[in-house]
């Protein structure tokens, strides 16, 4: 892999690439890696993408292309074949990129030294783009290698550490956290497919086992996935010992799951202590707080009638604020309100856009200095420094002044019947009147256990969960089909998209199922 990205960086060098951007189209593995190298060692601004392979995806890829405006396509073979060259010669957003396959065999020889500066440009990390146009996250050298160290010293990284990650490298969990951060260790990491993770999750778990790896992890519905498939099919045989960081992040931490997961799999040797909640984003590079004691399990808390996970603490270097969003003014420990962070890791803004840069990356806490990112995520900070976070500030519903999260009223759905049962669900409000906001519910039924009940029973389990639970009237329960409520691969919801849907008509109930599905968009944070 070193011999190409060399081979690679020097083509680019050749070609007087130094500052120019790069979109990278690959599927999963090394490729992509040649290529992210060949980029960091030529000094070309790195743009991770998904290979636009739908319509969800395409139209992204056109949105990304348009916004960055790279100079080149890089890319293998096969792939260029395929997929690109329509584009580059049918969409004007692509016809000023020059397309190269890093697998044809060109050699340049040897690369010239390139040392860059703590301002340059490492790569640009694209966001999902679900309810707006996606954003560049600008993401320096200086960025990157703070959160490194960061995750290094919190994970207990050292050479002889060895990752597994399924998850996408164009996802900033699968760049930075699991193969930027092996390879700033010294470390080996085994990258799989993400669909062979899906259609088999014991192939992870495996992997593993048989490789020793200590650090592994997911977003939290992985965690889950893996919970299901060894009931029905459990291994032979299967040793988890090794694995001491199990993290989980980029969706909300579920501590159903956590308890799940390490009961499943405590007779394969996987210690409960190794469970690793944290938090992040794109725009802090990766990550922002995690466990940082790695000799108890995950902290708990109870609030309410739900039971929350700690994301960890703030690591060394950097600040985490709890800010009323209106006035923003700091809040006491154990209040609840927007989280705010900063430090080197923080990135600089988003590429060409100005206004949203202003906003989000130099927001100014009342009375203090400014320079704080705001993460539009609702959470509070423990009297110890955990930060707990509760939901996401724009999917919050309010009904008639009071605060609910969805997430808490999609659980209760999702437990109300077996055929909900760890399937996927989407709250939101939406106009019923001139003035009125009414929930509004969608929810997935497992094909298999469709039989056990009507639409029209299902939904009246759903009304009636969410009263119970939580004084709340439902407007409408949309029970649909498997894969017709939007998600990010990383398997977050898009409840923003489920409304637009919604209002729009464009979701089929199960009881009219035509086989169509709802795009999911590429993986971001």
């Amino acid at each position: 892999m070193a011999a190409r990205a060399i081979s690679l960086a020097a083509r680019l060098q050749a070609l007087g690439a130094r500052g120019e951007r790069a979109a990278l189209i690959f599927s999963p593995g090394l490729d992509f890696m040649v290529a992210m190298l060949g980029c960091m060692l030529s000094g070309v601004i790195a743009v991770p993408m998904a290979l636009p392979r739908r319509d969800a995806s395409r139209d992204q890829a056109d949105a990304i292309i348009a916004n960055c405006a790279p100079r080149f396509v890089l890319t293998t073979k096969k792939d260029a074949t395929a997929l690109l060259a329509p584009r580059l010669a049918s969409r004007p957003q692509w016809q000023a990129c020059r397309s190269i396959e890093i697998d044809d065999g060109q050699d340049e020889g040897p690369v010239a030294d390139f040392a860059p500066s703590p301002g340059d440009i490492a790569f640009l990390q694209y966001t999902s783009g679900s309810t707006s146009s996606p954003k560049g996250v600008i993401v320096s050298q200086t960025n990157l290698l703070a959160n490194l160290s960061m995750m290094r010293k919190s994970f207990g990284t050292s050479s002889d550490s060895r990752f597994a990650c399924w998850v996408p490298l164009f996802h900033d969990m699968g760049l930075p956290l699991n193969a930027l951060h092996a390879l700033s260790a010294g470390a080996a990491c085994i990258l799989m497919a993400p669909l062979s993770f899906m259609q088999r999750p014991l192939a992870w778990l495996k992997v593993i086992a048989d490789q020793r790896v200590d650090i592994a992890g997911c977003p939290n519905f992985g965690y889950d996935h893996c919970a299901d498939y060894v009931q029905t099919r459990p291994p032979e045989s299967l040793d988890l010992s090794s694995w001491r960081v199990a993290f989980n992040g980029a969706e909300p931490i579920r501590s159903a799951t956590l308890d799940r997961f390490a009961a499943a799999f405590a007779p394969y040797g996987f210690d409960r202590r190794a469970l690793f909640p944290c938090y992040g984003m794109a725009e802090a590079t990766v990550i922002i707080s995690g466990k940082t004691d790695r000799s108890g399990p995950a902290v708990q808390c109870r609030r309410g009638d739900s039971t929350l996970v700690s994301s960890g603490s703030a690591f060394d270097g950097e600040e985490v604020a709890i800010v009323e969003p209106a006035t923003c003014t700091r809040l006491a420990a154990g209040a609840e309100g927007e989280i705010w962070a900063r430090g080197p890791h923080i990135a600089s803004g988003y590429w060409a856009n100005a206004e949203a840069t202003a906003a989000i990356f130099d927001a100014r806490i009342a009375g203090e200095d400014g320079g704080w990112l705001r993460t539009g995520d609702l959470g509070f900070l423990d009297a110890a420094g955990e930060l707990f976070v509760t939901g996401r500030l724009k999917d919050l519903i309010i009904v008639r002044g009071q605060n609910y999260y969805p997430q808490d009223i999609e659980l209760s759905v999702q437990e109300c019947h077996r055929a909900f049962h760890h399937q996927l669900g989407a709250a939101f409000t939406a106009p019923v009147g001139r003035t009125e906001q009414a929930v509004v519910v969608v929810q997935e039924v497992a094909r298999r256990l469709r039989h056990l009940a009507s639409d029209n029973h299902l939904e009246t389990a759903a009304r009636e969960a969410v009263a119970n639970d939580h004084g709340l009237a439902v407007h409408k329960v949309v029970v649909v089909p498997p894969g017709t409520v939007p998600r990010r691969t990383s398997g977050k919801v898009q409840r923003s998209k489920a409304r637009v849907l919604w209002l729009a008509g464009a979701l089929t109930p199960a009881g009219e199922e035509t086989g169509r599905r709802i795009e999911t968009a590429p993986m971001s944070r």
